[in-house]
């Protein structure tokens, strides 16, 4: 069951998302060390979604149509706001000297906001962390926390790979006008992308 569930969980973690996203960008824009805190925050922001599972709040919330779209419609305008924020040069990717640059508790509070404002991801883990835990299990609960503390470490170090990654090739891409509003683009449609996916879903 371990590695079913390790395999499962590194399939999730790596598949392109807000999270990958976000912290890609900063890797870009600021460096190796922005993006760790980027992924600090996005790892941070799922933690709510997995005490809700396990407490069982997100069945409410799976219950309540109402109080998934106000979660989804907010969830989504964010994301809108992330793609308006970078096409204008004031978001993740925006270049500015060192001195100037937004404080990291910001890049790690907007990781934080942006998985902590999506409905699904309490769903997907009130579907996803019952499942690899077997009936007969002494303490559940426990299982269900150290299965959770498991995918939180898996995320945080996967996110700094991508984050350094993109860190690696920043010099290159910077001095590049074009390239960098190339970039702007990409990330930008890339967000307004998953806005739409998200304003879209259903419970």
């Amino acid at each position: 069951m371990w590695v079913e569930f390790l395999i499962t969980s590194f399939v999730v973690v790596i598949a392109p998302g807000t999270g990958v996203i976000y912290t890609l960008a900063i890797g870009l824009a600021r460096g190796a060390g922005a993006s760790v805190v980027a992924a600090a925050g996005c790892t941070l922001g799922i933690v709510p979604h997995m005490a809700a599972a396990i407490l069982g709040v997100a069945a409410l919330l799976h219950a309540s149509a109402l109080a998934f779209q106000v979660f989804k419609i907010a969830g989504a305008l964010y994301l809108l706001y992330m793609a308006w924020s970078i096409w204008r040069e004031k978001g993740a990717l925006e270049i500015v000297p060192e001195g100037q640059r937004k404080p990291y508790s910001r890049v790690a509070l907007t990781g934080f906001l942006i998985n902590i404002l999506n409905p699904k991801l309490s769903i997907f883990f009130l579907a996803f962390l019952p499942q690899f835990v077997p009936l007969e299990a002494a303490a559940p609960l426990a299982r269900m926390l150290e299965l959770s503390a498991i995918f939180m470490l898996m995320t945080f170090v996967v996110f700094i790979c991508y984050g350094v990654l993109a860190a690696r090739v920043r010099e290159h891409l910077i001095n590049r006008p074009s390239v960098m509003k190339w970039m702007r683009g990409c990330f930008a449609a890339a967000f307004v992308a998953l806005g739409a996916r998200l304003l879209v879903a259903k419970v």
